[in-house]
């Protein structure tokens, strides 16, 4: 059975993760990429679709021994496990290295103190869980298992042997031995085996890695250790060959345990995307940026008319969704799915989080690319065709198309933030024809999104429901942050979708009746909602509620400092895809406006708030 959500670690080589329990246990894999078909299924499924567990031998019928302890190694994503026996204590070191040809998966075995016993059992099913490979000792003592167009490779010391399709190790080790066992996939037809890896010189080499790419952080604040891990976490997700940022390493862990909430959250969604360029960019990190700006062009290419919301980590189109009807789902939550229908919704938000990610790059020292600034222009174009027609909006209802007025805020920003890139030189248009329209999109927010007998924003045009995204209104400039109309959308969001603890959800459901969202279910705390009430706190003066409420939601990362999409707060566990760029983009994102508030109130005589 699958381990809560928070009990799981991330491992990985920026293409592709491994999610391992508290138990030594890999639950999930897909390889090669991080949205190919899973190896290791058995985080929705059960033990038979999938899993390698390395850890003390148990006794027969046991449930595996949980660690006593785990941590990344220094500022990484190398795990390190550690199990306390009555002979001694064992150590699992996990980590893959970031990627030079094939993927590879190392686990390294030691015993720290006294003289232990340790098993590793390995049982691989491809097509996530569906189909058993053929396995195989290879003339030199190698393992080898295929099915289809895919093949995996077992390379250690240690004897093998086979057991209930599954391939086991019985280890006895005393302090100071070690050993190794590497995975390595390569395609099925590929008549060259994989080399064999150097296990050592591959784990200093991927500690080097992290250590210099951390050290270019520019942040220093107080919570820099929430913020490294977060961006350790992002970089995760950054797939260095095409550029592409995945929202999340995993489909369908639910946002409502039991029920059908469950999507795929393994491709590039340009919100999501050009929100984490920015997080990086503002802690100092420019090459991110820079390909995925590349990124951006190669997936646009020359038909911005028709942007999608999300691509394949490539810039793939077609992301047909599918269900997985042979795995139970995490928990009993089903459908499983795999792909995203969501692809071929209209989101008008997303034209001004785009064009916000590159006027940011403009800011921060990014040269200046004619390429993009075409894109930005036909961007811009489509917004001015397009803004007054309702949606899916920032949440990707599957109900009704809305006017949302996130939506329509967020075309307010695309086209503010082109002209302030035409004004300071970093591109070209129609600067005079865009002032017109900027003020006909605010004037049109104001006039029909606003209720004024409660004095707040609205989910949609005409509607009286709330929506958490308005909390962004005073973070994009539509309005300063002093602004009654702000202040009272903050106070109503505060009151109207806190949850009894005090975070927020994204906006009311109706638990088992179908509402605005189209769905079924009610669902958790959605998290970056309450990392963007905490900023909104800040912005209106109210410093001490926000750092308040910025510490309980760092209580709420796991031992590893890892969060997943949502909280939920009766059963007090995270939900929802794992780990989620949105929630570490809140982390990253409300500690450098802290430490920036911090410093504009220290140039105040008396350090007044703002």
């Amino acid at each position: 059975m699958a381990g809560r959500i928070e009990d799981y670690a991330l491992v990985g080589d920026l293409q592709t993760a491994a999610l391992i329990g508290r138990d030594g246990t890999i639950d999930w894999l897909c390889l090669p990429r991080i949205d190919s078909s899973a190896v290791f299924a058995g985080l929705l499924g059960t033990s038979d679709n999938g899993f390698w567990r390395i850890g003390p031998t148990s006794e027969p019928d046991a449930s595996p021994a949980r660690a006593d302890r785990r941590h990344y190694r220094g500022d990484s994503l190398i795990l390190e496990s550690e199990w306390d026996t009555p002979t001694g204590t064992l150590r699992v070191t996990d980590f893959m290295p970031p990627r030079v040809g094939a993927p590879r998966l190392v686990r390294i075995v030691e015993a720290v103190e006294g003289t232990v016993t340790a098993a590793s059992t390995l049982c691989l099913r491809f097509n996530y869980g569906k189909v058993v490979p053929w396995v195989y000792k290879t003339t030199d003592e190698r393992t080898r298992a295929a099915a289809g167009p895919d093949a995996v490779w077992l390379d250690t010391a240690a004897e093998t042997h086979g057991a209930a399709l599954t391939t086991r190790s019985d280890l006895t080790l005393t302090a100071g031995e070690r050993v190794a066992f590497t995975l390595t996939w390569q395609p099925s037809y590929d008549p060259t085996p994989p080399d064999r890896l150097d296990t050592e010189q591959a784990l200093e080499d991927t500690g080097k890695f992290w250590s210099d790419w951390v050290a270019q952080c520019t942040y220093s604040g107080p919570h820099r250790d929430a913020v490294i891990r977060s961006l350790i976490t992002l970089k995760a997700l950054t797939n260095p060959v095409t550029g592409g940022i995945v929202a999340a390493p995993t489909t369908s862990l639910p946002e409502d345990l039991g029920g059908v909430r469950n999507w795929d959250y393994r491709y590039v969604w340009l919100r999501d995307a050009a929100i984490t360029m920015s997080s990086l960019l503002r802690a100092g990190y420019r090459d991110e940026a820079r390909a995925w700006r590349t990124w951006l062009l190669h997936a646009v290419a020359g038909d911005p008319e028709n942007l999608q919301i999300m691509y394949g980590i490539a810039g793939e189109r077609e992301l047909p969704e599918t269900m997985l009807n042979w795995l139970v789902g995490y928990e009993n939550s089903r459908p499983v799915r795999t792909g995203n229908e969501a692809a071929g919704q209209r989101q008008l938000d997303v034209y001004g989080e785009v064009i916000e990610a590159l006027y940011l790059a403009a800011q921060l020292g990014l040269e200046r690319d004619e390429t993009s600034n075409h894109l930005l222009v036909k961007l811009v174009q489509s917004v001015d065709a397009h803004w007054r027609e309702p949606d899916k909006g920032i949440w990707e209802v599957r109900g009704p198309d809305r006017h949302f007025v996130h939506s329509k805020v967020m075309a307010w920003v695309a086209v503010d933030r082109t002209i302030k890139l035409i004004e300071s030189g970093h591109a070209d248009g129609p600067v005079d024809q865009l002032k017109v329209l900027r003020a006909t999109i605010h004037q049109d927010v104001c006039a029909h999104g606003f209720d004024r007998e409660r004095n707040t924003f609205t989910q949609s045009y005409g509607s009286r429901e709330l929506d958490a995204a308005l909390l962004l209104i005073p973070q994009v400039g539509f309005l300063p942050a002093d602004d009654p109309r702000v202040i009272g959308t903050i106070e109503a969001i505060q009151r109207e979708l806190s949850t009894p603890d005090g975070f927020l959800v994204r906006y009311p459901t109706d638990g088992p009746h179908t509402g605005v969202d189209g769905l079924p279910g009610d669902e958790g705390a959605f998290l970056v909602c309450s990392f963007w009430l905490a900023d909104a706190l800040a912005m209106i003066g109210r410093d001490d509620e926000a750092q308040d409420l910025f510490e309980r939601l760092l209580d709420l990362r796991s031992d590893l400092g890892l969060l997943a999409e949502e909280w939920d707060p009766l059963r007090r566990r995270q939900v929802g895809n794992y780990p989620q760029a949105f929630s570490h983009i809140g982390i990253v994102d409300v500690a450098l406006a802290l430490e920036q508030g911090s410093a504009r109130r220290a140039c105040v005589p008396g350090g007044a708030a703002r």
